[in-house]
């Protein structure tokens, strides 16, 4: 069996609130006086400065659902609003040829092509994804994008859209015989913060076996990030929680793959990673992967997978003790991560720049005997 757990950060267009821009120097000192002004006392100067900050640092964007959702496809603009039960080509309607903002970017199509190759060259039985906007998107780069790449499209495709609202949804995608049982959604309740639901699914092998996977994609605020911590570490105590039940029920063949949003060090995830008896893929022997160039193959970076692999760990796949004793083969592939400096490690010739990139996560994978 083999799975792998990759974050492709969208296939075709992306919420434009997760691209990350670099805050300039105002931006940075509104922020921090927005916050100053929040701890003093309220009064009328104040209260009109905070007014004319929120203008400035675009809160008064409260707005969550986009009215279209913007798709590139075959050189051609696509439009699906709220009020169409298709998708319509720009111009079917009218003749209208001008300007409107939507909420999502499309994505480089080169930069698709990419996750294509990355999901080609791992070529999994079971597929976990992380950030898909929606269904269309799955189903239209399963069934066209990957085959242009030796790639068998996956006959089972599933999608759960989540409470976020952002386009990051999990997928679960399935091959070569391997079939879904079971979908448990878990919710976490105790948050004011709309974050992502936990996904449990029971696989059952050709052979009959039962895997039990969950999928996780734990909470990330570049900008609380008290609040992240907490939110984040309460959602590791919830899985951590879901893996107990089942070893309890006398499951033994578990996995839980996603994308953590914290290095390996980072107390958030001690309900995970020190409080259970999960094992890291990224621990195993058989990891394999191409070391960093130069003198970086000798640094290990703190929070990095391992020595010549400098990456800060987010993207996990973790096995119950008795799956991990079977790993045969497993490693890592981030041929499709445009490096920050260059050179530090191969990838693909195709990539001219950091927009045509995979994703900023690489894809994680392992082979194991049930």
């Amino acid at each position: 069996m083999k799975i792998a757990t990759f974050n492709v950060q969208n296939l075709f267009h992306r919420d434009r609130r997760l691209i990350q821009k670099t805050l300039g120097k105002c931006i940075s000192d509104w922020i921090i006086e927005f916050d100053t002004l929040l701890k003093k006392e309220k009064c009328a100067s104040n209260t009109e400065r905070l007014m004319e900050l929120s203008f400035l640092l675009d809160f008064d964007k409260t707005y969550q659902n986009p009215y279209v959702a913007m798709r590139k496809k075959a050189g051609e603009l696509y439009l699906k609003g709220m009020n169409c039960s298709k998708e319509l080509k720009s111009g079917e309607l009218t003749d209208w040829n001008g300007w409107i903002k939507v909420q999502t970017i499309p994505i480089d199509p080169e930069a698709t092509n990419h996750k294509a190759m990355v999901i080609s060259e791992i070529d999994p039985d079971i597929l976990v994804l992380q950030e898909v906007e929606d269904k269309m998107s799955l189903d239209e780069f399963n069934n066209f994008i990957l085959p242009k790449f030796n790639c068998e499209s996956f006959p089972d495709s599933f999608l759960i859209p989540n409470s976020e609202g952002r386009g990051r949804n999990q997928a679960l995608l399935l091959k070569n015989g391997y079939q879904l049982e079971l979908i448990k959604i878990h919710k976490i309740d105790d948050s004011e913060v709309v974050t992502q639901e936990l996904l449990e699914y029971e696989i059952q092998t050709p052979k009959g076996k039962s895997i039990h996977l969950i999928s996780a994609y734990l909470y990330e605020n570049r900008f609380d990030k008290d609040i992240a911590f907490e939110i984040r570490k309460n959602q590791a105590y919830q899985v951590s929680v879901i893996y107990k039940m089942l070893q309890m029920q006398g499951k033994t063949n578990i996995v839980i793959a996603g994308t953590f949003n914290a290095p390996s060090y980072c107390s958030s995830l001690v309900p995970l990673l020190q409080d259970t008896d999960l094992k890291d893929i990224g621990k195993s022997k058989t990891f394999n992967v191409d070391f960093d160039k130069g003198k970086d193959a000798t640094y290990f970076r703190l929070g990095a997978y391992r020595m010549g692999v400098n990456i800060k760990q987010k993207d996990y796949l973790l096995l119950s003790p008795e799956l991990f004793l079977n790993v045969k083969n497993s490693g890592l592939n981030r041929k499709g991560v445009w490096p920050e400096k260059r050179p530090n490690w191969g990838i693909y010739s195709t990539i001219h720049n950091k927009n045509q990139a995979a994703s900023g996560h690489p894809g994680v994978w392992g082979t194991m005997k049930l």
